[in-house]
């Protein structure tokens, strides 16, 4: 009875907490429904909403959660960690891929209610403090910017460095192009005697605010090149099962229905490559259509 009184009193904070926090977007609404959480394969866990990721991967010495989703969306993420049958005060480190609000926005909240550790990429680290990203996010937009609660304690993480909880080991491989810091993670899972390698896939959309060119515009540089590096960098990891920070781009739901104890449609050696390829026909459509759009401009169009 204590347990669940504790519980509630701290899901009722944070329900309050976010009554000026929470963010409404056209999507807001849609990708905050809340969904049961489901195994994705041993101690990896999809504990997020119908339309953002977020991972809990549980160790004896402490957990690991990757993604807060929306502001709004911690109480629904804090649920779920709850309902099987894990302590919110055993998650020692969260991870973010990339901090908008939608990713990132509940971080503050959910490392509240653990006191565990926030890592990110430095870049990464500093909008998280900040609450905002800033000018150099390809999805900035002064009239309409997106604060997230802030969070003022971040530790910065190189690429390619590895944070441990336990015997739970994590990788991060910067991956900047959808934000200046995004970052992909990589651990192990294992189940029956069975590792198997995980990755966390920040975004690959090229999405911006009206104006803004990857291929370089005033004031800002030639972002092509960065991006197909990170589409290449993902596709080139070690990767049994991809889940990416937005479940649709991975097909999480539908792999969770089709999941039996014979048989997990989650592994996929190819899935990385699959998720680059398509990344990477989507970058170069979106580099085409401003290379019109730049010759449209030149010739007073």
């Amino acid at each position: 009875m204590k347990t669940s009184l504790v519980t509630a009193a701290l899901l009722l904070a944070a329900n309050g907490a976010l009554a000026q926090d929470a963010i409404n977007c056209g999507s807001c609404a849609e990708w905050n429904k809340p969904v049961a959480p489901f195994n994705v394969h041993g101690n990896t866990w999809y504990v997020g909403t119908a339309g953002l990721s977020a991972i809990l991967v549980t160790g004896p010495q402490g957990h690991v959660l990757l993604d807060g989703a929306l502001p709004q969306s911690a109480p629904l993420i804090q649920k779920n960690i709850e309902s099987l049958g894990f302590k919110m005060k055993d998650v020692k480190l969260i991870l973010n891929s990339h901090a908008h609000f939608d990713h990132a926005g509940g971080i503050a909240a959910l490392q509240k209610a653990s006191g565990a550790t926030v890592a990110h990429s430095p870049h990464g680290a500093q909008v998280l403090r900040d609450g905002t990203p800033g000018t150099d996010d390809p999805q900035y937009d002064p009239k309409e910017r997106a604060y997230i609660p802030k969070v003022a304690q971040v530790q910065e993480v190189a690429d390619g460095e590895t944070l441990a909880v336990g015997p739970l080991r994590f990788t991060v491989h910067y991956t900047p192009g959808h934000t200046p810091g995004g970052t992909t993670w990589a651990w192990q899972s294992c189940e029956a005697g069975k590792c198997l390698d995980m990755v966390y896939a920040d975004s690959l959309t090229p999405v911006s605010t009206d104006g803004f060119h990857y291929s370089g515009g005033p004031g800002y540089p030639d972002r092509s090149a960065s991006f197909r590096k990170t589409i290449d960098r993902i596709a080139g990891l070690k990767c049994d099962i991809v889940i990416a920070a937005h479940p649709s781009a991975t097909d999480a739901f539908g792999k969770a229905a089709r999941k039996s104890a014979q048989s997990n449609p989650f592994i996929d050696p190819d899935g990385c490559r699959k998720l680059a390829a398509g990344a990477g026909k989507t970058l170069e459509a979106r580099l085409q259509r401003e290379r019109e759009e730049k010759a449209k401009a030149a010739a007073g169009g």
